[in-house]
């Protein structure tokens, strides 16, 4: 039997399987249990104990700060340790938490290193981190250099491999012989503006087409290409009222938009593993005022 045992609430399975994965990666001895949402975590937590809750904040019929909250009301669970793993950074979410009782935050999208240096923490403050590695072998911890993408592939070899990026002066030098290189494509157009945030950092992006189930999206190609499978966080903001929606989800597909290797932008599908009602009201109301086409044909 399990000496340490982690419950993972998050109503995008993907998540959950990222979180599991890596946890038991770097921990083989861990118990690893998971809920849909707030609701179903509640339950199980009132049946048995968990020395650790990693949660999300944006869930249907219980969010994670609801679960958060009646979790402190209990007295066999003030204690235990509550981490969120969400996409809520800002300010005064942050301060909300923090009055609810909140144990530390880890930002989506992550790393396994981010991850397992939260869950490391929690655990060495109540005196289970010691449990936990006790039957854990040497080669072990080199879990903690893995990211996403080797969590949800195993150790295969990624499906992506970076390309290396053109040199950011000027002019680029050309070779006695050869020709220069073409005039770096202009900005492409699209229905729409976002933010794309990866493990590796945030930039911006073109939203060309959008549903209820993926976004199509342009990105400049830097000196680090996203990878197929990369866990991310799509940020939009539209209307007047500057009405933010942030979409969890994953890189499925990636091409050059330009049929050359030397592209200067990449063409991302984006896929949603958000199964919050506000967030597809959101993309719905999105996509009827016209801001992103109707109909989309991932690969188009």
């Amino acid at each position: 039997m399990s000496k340490v045992k982690v419950l993972v609430v998050d109503d995008a399975s993907f998540i959950r399987d990222l979180v599991r994965k890596a946890l038991r990666s770097a921990f083989p001895g861990i118990a690893v249990e998971d809920a849909v949402n707030g609701r179903k975590a509640m339950t199980l937590l009132a049946k048995e104990p968990f020395d650790l809750v990693l949660c999300d904040w944006e869930m249907p019929e219980m969010s994670g700060l609801e679960l958060l909250a009646w979790c402190r009301q209990q007295p066999a669970l003030k204690g235990m340790p509550f981490i969120m793993v969400t996409s809520r950074g800002d300010k005064e979410n942050v301060i909300q938490a923090i009055q609810a009782g909140v144990s530390d935050f880890v930002g989506k999208p992550f790393t396994n290193e981010q991850l397992l240096t939260k869950v490391k923490k929690a655990l060495s403050k109540t005196g289970k981190l010691e449990l936990l590695l006790s039957g854990v072998p040497a080669r072990a911890s080199s879990a903690f250099a893995n990211d996403s993408l080797s969590a949800l592939t195993g150790g295969r070899p990624e499906t992506v491999k970076a390309a290396p990026a053109a040199a950011a002066q000027p002019q680029a030098s050309v070779a006695p012989g050869r020709a220069p290189s073409a005039a770096p494509t202009p900005a492409p157009t699209g229905r729409g503006q976002g933010q794309l945030r990866l493990a590796s950092g945030a930039q911006g992006c073109v939203i060309k087409a959008l549903s209820l189930k993926e976004a199509l999206l342009v990105v400049r190609r830097g000196e680090t290409l996203p990878q197929v499978l990369e866990s991310a966080v799509l940020d939009l903001e539209q209307g007047e009222s500057a009405e933010v929606a942030r979409l969890n989800g994953y890189l499925h597909a990636i091409a050059a938009l330009e049929a050359r290797p030397d592209s200067d932008w990449l063409q991302l599908t984006f896929k949603f593993v958000d199964q919050d009602a506000q967030k597809l009201d959101y993309i719905s109301r999105l996509i009827a005022r016209g801001t992103a086409q109707k109909h989309f044909t991932p690969g188009a």
